[in-house]
């Protein structure tokens, strides 16, 4: 049986990740209510009783307020920070007064990061950090000190990365002491570069796919996690319907509820299934703190080994709204 990359390193044997983002209510400055807190705590309820251990933040979502919502539920659960794994991110700074928003990899800016993100946790070390989105002014020397006195003080176990190219994995890494073991990219039925990148090598259709080439292949040779955010593309193939969707999608979405209906599952085991079924091993990163969201997540891996390859190019090729080359 063959196991994630991250499992692999000894870090998660968790299929499927909980993601954080809807913590702490609003992106705003109004404060954390008891309300909060009981949503949160429902959602991490919800995720361990599916086997769910991983749990993925960022210190910017909710402006800081995911995590501190998050620690609150930690202090609330003592025994519950050795149980899990925790996944942050930085690099991106909000916009502020007449700063527009940007990125920043920068030394000071890693390390201020996690410390505040350790303080929200109320943890004392992240087990994986991952930079945001790539800086154009990224001097990899610069992360390269800021990883190390991170890992050396042991603030950080691992780290990784989200949104990057080949390339600029290699960039960084050509100046780190430690591998990057996770690269996070926006994957679901709705957003298909990922493959359309594969089959469309040597095609015009090819040069309005929007993916770095050989990514896949590359991560899958060098042991680097693929975690996909979005997986479950806002809920429009598992029963929330979007103003003026396409027909391929509406199309999609009663496809992928006549197979959850003939499998005895859940659309969304469905969904999520489809994309664990690469080869790559998958991680899905789920963003929604509904429990019942949560739980109707629970069946993915199942149907991941039981869906044929019928099954997954139909969908393919449904959610494409066009035949393959």
């Amino acid at each position: 049986m063959r196991i994630m990359p991250i499992e692999k390193r000894g870090i998660s044997d968790s299929r499927l990740v909980l993601g954080c983002m809807p913590f702490g209510g609003g992106w705003n400055s109004e404060p954390i209510t008891q309300e909060h807190i009981k949503e949160a705590e429902k959602a991490v309820e919800a995720a361990r009783s599916i086997g769910i251990t991983m749990f993925d933040h960022a210190n910017i979502y909710t402006r800081g307020k995911a995590e501190e919502t998050f620690g609150k539920v930690l202090k609330a659960q003592p025994g519950l920070r050795e149980q899990i794994v925790i996944q942050s991110k930085c690099g991106i700074r909000l916009a502020e007064g007449d700063l527009p928003g940007m990125f920043d990899f920068s030394y000071s800016h890693i390390l201020e990061s996690v410390e505040d993100s350790l303080k929200r946790l109320g943890t004392d070390y992240l087990d994986v950090l991952l930079l945001h989105r790539p800086d154009p002014l990224v001097e990899p020397e610069e992360v390269a000190v800021a990883f190390t006195k991170l890992k050396e003080s042991g603030k950080v176990r691992h780290f990784g990365v989200s949104n990057m190219s080949v390339g600029q994995i290699q960039f960084l890494e050509r100046s780190l002491s430690m591998p990057l073991v996770v690269n996070q990219l926006e994957m679901s039925l709705a957003h298909l570069h990922f493959l359309d990148e594969t089959v469309h090598v040597n095609q015009q259709a090819g040069t309005a796919v929007r993916f770095a080439e050989g990514l896949m292949e590359f991560c899958r040779t060098k042991d680097v996690q693929i975690q996909a955010w979005g997986p479950l593309a806002q809920g429009r193939f598992s029963g929330r319907a979007l103003p003026d969707e396409p027909e391929h999608i509406v199309r999609t979405a009663e496809l992928v509820k006549r197979l959850a209906e003939e499998k005895g599952t859940t659309r969304e085991a469905i969904v999520l299934a489809w994309l664990m079924k690469h080869p790559a091993l998958i991680q899905p990163v789920i963003g929604t703190a509904n429990p019942e969201r949560i739980t109707a997540c629970q069946d993915a891996e199942r149907q991941a080994g039981l869906m044929t390859r019928e099954e997954w190019y139909t969908l393919y090729v449904s959610a494409r709204g066009n035949a393959l080359p």
